[in-house]
């Protein structure tokens, strides 16, 4: 019985054995089958996601080709069509190019925005452009966010932030971030001088323009002063050729010909290559002559041209300029602002004409803030029009004499005027005789008339200067001595000063009690211009009656 029990034993073990061995391998094909059935669908997913990303970079890659399509046939229809209608059309493709994510139609659609070129501007649809062009790594993009914070055009007017996207847009390699951290440097803007950084940053631009003028793509372009008011702007004067125009110029006018017959002769030459002839029209541009005006940015142009074909009359002109001290870095910037960027000057005129007041401002700041003394002065002159509108009140004195004093600094004298009336009234700043009497005398230094009256006006009261009679009597004779202009006002200056001087003379005054001459001073002191005035007047009608 026992035998038989354990034999049972083994043989219900044996079964169970048997079944549990073939329950795991049935579920070992389970997990098997879960397995595999895992492994496909995450296959399949990968797929589909291979899918997708093949098909959304075939979309981009077509999108990316529509949209250079379309800014090509967009930059064609702008180059060569003058239809207004043609130029909005070219404008609408432009923008379908910038909605497929166009870089460049992005910017130049950006730019169109914030100048208002061919249609009107819309600096909110500028600002969110260059923010998104930024933020892509774009050079302009970030150029233009500095311009925008220099100014408080679009956005809050912040210097630091300002200096922060000049200098990205430098280091990638942007021309007019290079040319305005240059001047900045240059003069101290917003930064210490420095003028190892100005010529690093003028010196990058002016090889690049340098290059260009060899290639004759780059020429020239005429600067008109809008406190000028020139309406004859002719055509012909609107592009003017670099070395051309003054051959032809000269050539018309009486001279040594044997000069005339080099400069043509070196031009033909130095424009075929040659080394020779690019270095002697360096010197005739260095030394200047009856057939060529003296031009140390034009020398510098030729000599660099030779010196860097192993040219050693180049190299020693090159050598000459550096001596003295012309070419660290004034000399760079000359050739700097004979960039393309100079057209700006045509079309912000003629915006100005035309009365696109903002579209013409825009295009003048940004000028300015790349050192150009007319642009500044253009700049100041039309913010204090009143007539700007994407800027507040608060913002268009301050900066007129920001623009002001800047175009001051580089020597125009009329800009120094305007610098010392705006501290005189009070405008943009506090009212401060003492630096309006400062700014006056620097301008008398360059013989303005204007600059005299003031000054003389100032003596005659005793603003932020000892009052000195005699010394205002002396600055009125100056100032109508060197303006013309200034003869009637200097008359009736000096009719005030007489009766003035009269009253303090009589011996009336000298018994009048002290306070009575303490009232009347402070009565007439604020009214004396009209006092005479009406003295004047009375004079000239009795003079007139007894004839």
């Amino acid at each position: 019985m026992k035998a038989v029990s354990v034999a049972l034993l083994l043989l219900a073990l044996l079964v169970s054995g048997h079944k549990t061995e073939k329950s795991f391998e049935n579920h070992k094909k389970k997990n098997v089958s879960k397995q595999e059935a895992l492994n496909e669908s995450q296959l399949l997913t990968m797929q589909d996601t291979f899918s997708s990303q093949a098909e959304d970079l075939a979309r981009r890659k077509k999108n990316e080709e529509r949209g250079h399509q379309l800014y090509k046939k967009s930059n064609k229809i702008l180059k060569h069509s003058k239809s207004k209608k043609e130029k909005e059309e070219a404008y609408q493709l432009l923008t379908e190019a910038a909605d497929m994510g166009h870089l460049k139609a992005m910017e130049k659609l950006a730019a169109a925005l914030l100048f208002g070129y061919h249609g009107p501007q819309n600096i909110t649809a500028a600002v969110t452009l260059y923010e998104t062009l930024a933020e892509k790594g774009s050079h302009k993009g970030q150029t233009a966010l500095g311009f925008m914070f220099s100014y408080g055009i679009g956005m809050e007017y912040n210097q630091a932030k300002a200096l922060v996207y000049y200098t990205f847009g430098s280091l990638g390699g942007n021309l007019i971030s290079q040319m305005i951290l240059g001047y900045r440097y240059w003069v101290g803007i917003n930064v210490p001088r420095n003028c190892e950084a100005a010529l690093t940053n003028y010196r990058k631009v002016a090889y690049f323009i340098a290059d260009k003028l060899e290639k004759n793509e780059e020429m020239p372009v005429e600067k008109v002063r809008l406190m000028e008011k020139s309406e004859n702007l002719s055509s012909n004067n609107d592009f003017l050729d670099w070395d051309v125009h003054q051959y032809y110029k000269f050539l018309a006018e009486r001279g040594d010909t044997q000069i005339q017959k080099a400069f043509y002769y070196f031009l033909k030459a130095a424009k075929a290559g040659n080394t020779h002839g690019m270095a002697f029209l360096g010197k005739m541009f260095l030394e200047g002559s009856v057939a060529v005006t003296q031009s140390n940015a034009s020398a510098f142009k030729y000599f660099t041209m030779a010196a860097e074909k192993g040219n050693a009359v180049g190299l020693w002109g090159l050598g000459l300029l550096y001596f003295q001290g012309k070419g660290v870095p004034v000399l760079y910037r000359s050739v700097c602002e004979l960039g393309s960027w100079s057209e700006k000057f045509l079309t912000a005129y003629f915006a100005y004409q035309d009365g696109n007041i903002d579209s013409s401002l825009i295009q003048y700041a940004l000028l300015a803030e790349m050192g150009y003394e007319v642009a500044q002065s253009n700049s100041a002159y039309i913010l204090e029009s009143e007539q700007v509108k994407i800027l507040s009140n608060d913002q268009m004195y301050p900066l007129a004499l920001l623009l002001w004093n800047r175009a001051a600094a580089q020597g125009n004298a009329f800009a120094r005027v305007k610098t010392g009336d705006y501290h005189f009234y009070g405008y943009g700043t506090k009212r401060d005789y003492v630096t309006a009497a400062i700014h006056y005398s620097l301008a008398v230094d360059h013989h303005i008339g204007q600059a005299m009256f003031n000054l003389a006006y100032m003596y005659e009261h005793g603003l932020g200067i000892p009052e000195d009679i005699h010394l205002a009597k002396r600055w009125y004779d100056l100032a109508a001595q060197t303006s013309p202009d200034a003869s009637i006002p200097v008359f009736l200056a000096r009719m005030k000063l007489e009766v003035k001087l009269l009253f303090s003379e009589m011996q009336l005054f000298k018994f009048t009690s002290s306070w009575k001459m303490s009232k009347l001073d402070t009565v007439l002191r604020p009214h004396w211009d009209l006092f005479a005035l009406v003295v004047i007047v009375i004079l000239l009608v009795l003079l007139i009656r007894n004839r």
